[in-house]
């Protein structure tokens, strides 16, 4: 990493999160993403007598998303391998509002809409929402697959959805000049 160098410091939480797309030989797309909590010191929680150990998992997530080539949800799985409650378990069978949606613009709102507050698990809601980002990378980079090189005017670029894809950026005065817009300098 290209970080500055930190000031002296001690780790307090550690949160992973990994997200692996596959192309299903029956033509679906599953994208699995896992979500695990951990401190480096034993740490008390209200349902169990003893600590919770340096190390030990506090949330233990993972959901799997199945999609078709639009993109549209098939179906939702998720497992709850460690929770800080044993009712936080039942959130897995929340996520079916779901089904049915399709990833794409407006995914992260749409997601945050329909499982508000505490209609599910918080975590649970926010893995879902890089569900989406993956599900595209995935499926769209498998349809590169075997090329050596790629056509801009065949790709399918959302203008202005990052930094990169702005208007008025070089990348987009490269590759889709008719598409490019200068910034207007305003004087005054």
């Amino acid at each position: 990493m290209a970080f500055s160098t930190a000031v002296h410091r001690r780790e307090i939480h550690h949160r992973s999160i990994n997200m692996t797309v596959y192309a299903r030989d029956d033509g679906l797309y599953d994208i699995e993403a896992r979500l695990v909590d951990t401190k480096p010191f034993a740490f008390p929680l209200l349902a169990r007598s003893e600590p919770l150990p340096a190390g030990a998992p506090l949330h233990d997530l993972s959901l799997r998303v199945t999609v078709n080539e639009d993109y549209v949800v098939k179906s939702i799985e998720a497992s709850s391998d460690e929770t800080p409650f044993d009712i936080c378990t039942e959130a897995e069978s929340t996520l079916s509002p779901l089904v049915g949606e399709r990833i794409g613009a407006g995914w992260s709102s749409m997601v945050k809409q329909k499982l508000q507050g505490s209609s599910t698990c918080t975590h649970l809601r926010e893995l879902l929402i890089p569900i989406g980002t993956a599900a595209i990378q995935g499926v769209n980079g498998l349809r590169r697959e075997g090329h050596v090189s790629v056509d801009a005017s065949q790709t399918n670029v959302k203008l202005d959805s990052c930094y990169a894809f702005a208007r008025d950026r070089k990348v987009v005065r490269l590759y889709w000049p008719d598409d490019f817009k200068p910034k207007c300098n305003k004087a005054g």
